[in-house]
């Protein structure tokens, strides 16, 4: 079927008033962005003694510290809510339902919570019955549960999302549930859910930012101190900026990784395809029940 039955192609005059609005809405944005590196110099946020702390090596180092907490918070919620979305994907979808509505009231319930509240319950709760977790720790338990939540979601409705073909070729073969889900519709469904699933964890990444709030010394906890230094006049807006590159940059990072990955899986499925042919399965079923009535 030709695409201009779906889309019709834009005329001339369309087409110039597309281009027209791309210039238009590029002057505003530049016009803003220029407002605003004015309004940073008149208020002398390019003073070079607010950024002069950045030549010394204890202050890059510093960064360096504040980077490495902060990824290695993400790293381990992102480890622990995939496992934790994969598993409670697959209870959702459960045939039993002593397994099914248990997973449901979990995923539903971390969802509603706001994670900045997770957070303060990790932290603070325990410390009420002596208990004492380490802010690194109740950073990564509010990103776990609220990130591994909706992941949960997202891997259900890619599982969901995969022809039922596949699901009852596997079953004529006589593949268990488990079996079924785990070798067959996973895979498919995060082949097909790779720029959602890459999409939450550069959110996870970004919410770490949100364990200064609880002491813990990643990035931003960094920038605050280093902000309030009266040598430099108060820099806060130089080190929040430089802290908002390095976010920048780590976010573009990891999407390109997701391009990579989806790429690679793409040529991976050309050449070695997950999909199960529906009719050569039952086939096959067939043809192995009538050589077992032959010969049983």
């Amino acid at each position: 079927m030709s695409s201009s039955v779906l889309y019709d192609l834009p005329g001339p005059r369309a087409r110039a008033r597309n281009r027209a609005s791309s210039i238009v809405s590029a002057v505003l944005v530049a016009a803003l962005l220029a407002f605003v590196i004015y309004r940073f110099w008149q208020s002398g946020q390019f003073d070079p003694l607010k950024w002069q702390q950045f030549e010394y090596q204890a202050i890059q180092l510093q960064l360096l510290d504040g980077l490495g907490n902060t990824l290695l918070a993400a790293g381990i919620a992102t480890v622990f809510a995939l496992a934790f979305g994969a598993v409670f994907a697959a209870a959702r979808i459960s045939d039993h339902r002593l397994v099914r509505l248990p997973a449901v009231g979990v995923v539903e319930l971390f969802r509603a919570i706001p994670l900045l509240i997770l957070m303060f319950f990790w932290y603070y709760i325990p410390r009420d019955y002596g208990i004492k977790i380490d802010a690194m720790w109740a950073v990564i338990l509010g990103l776990t549960l609220y990130n591994g939540s909706v992941l949960a979601e997202v891997f259900r409705a890619g599982i969901a999302a995969v022809p039922r073909g596949q699901a009852e070729a596997a079953y004529a073969l006589g593949l268990r549930k488990t079996q079924v889900i785990m070798s067959i519709l996973l895979p498919q469904a995060v082949r097909s859910m790779l720029p959602t699933i890459v999409s939450q964890l550069v959110v996870l990444l970004k919410d770490t930012a949100l364990g200064f709030i609880v002491t813990y010394p990643e990035l931003l906890y960094v920038g605050k101190q280093m902000g309030g230094r009266l040598t430099f006049g108060f820099p806060y807006v130089p080190v929040y900026l430089v802290i908002a590159l390095i976010y920048i940059g780590l976010c573009a990072l990891l999407s390109g990784l997701a391009h990579w990955l989806e790429r690679r899986t793409r040529r991976t499925g050309r050449a070695m395809p997950i999909a199960v042919d529906a009719d050569l399965a039952v086939e096959e079923a067939e043809e192995a029940a009538l050589r077992q009535q032959r010969h049983p």
